[in-house]
């Protein structure tokens, strides 16, 4: 069984009740990196995500389900079933870090659309077009 530890450092004994503290919803900031975008297969992305500079987590998936695209974080299968190894706790930071990084991917989807119009434009240029000669 894993010990608990409080957060000045002390063992929480087990059944100890810790008295009940005011908490404040702190503002996060989620910085999130797309490791790879993908956007014809049901694993839409890959993403690398630290938050407040202090804690990272790697391997989150954006999938696409049933009901539109959701963040998948790192799981490992018990059974038939996959449990999160790390996840928001309250609803507020789940819906931060949701937002956080659908909003990232779905950036850098429509930049990497962006540059692949502008690359498309580039060679689509007809050979014979006529020269500009105003100013001559």
């Amino acid at each position: 069984m894993a010990e608990k530890v409080n957060s000045n450092g002390k063992q929480k004994a087990q059944g100890e009740v810790q008295p009940q503290q005011t908490k404040q919803s702190q503002p996060l900031d989620f910085e999130v990196r797309i490791q790879s975008i993908k956007p014809n297969e049901t694993i839409k992305g890959t993403v690398s995500i630290n938050i407040n500079g202090a804690f990272a987590i790697r391997g989150v998936k954006i999938v696409e389900g049933s009901s539109g695209l959701f963040v998948s974080m790192p799981s490992y299968k018990v059974g038939s079933e996959y449990r999160d190894i790390c996840f928001p706790i309250t609803p507020e930071c789940r819906k931060q870090l949701n937002d956080a990084v659908i909003g990232a991917y779905e950036q850098a989807l429509m930049q990497s659309q962006n540059s692949m119009a502008k690359h498309h434009e580039m060679k689509q240029a007809p050979d014979g077009q006529a020269m500009d000669t105003t100013g001559m």
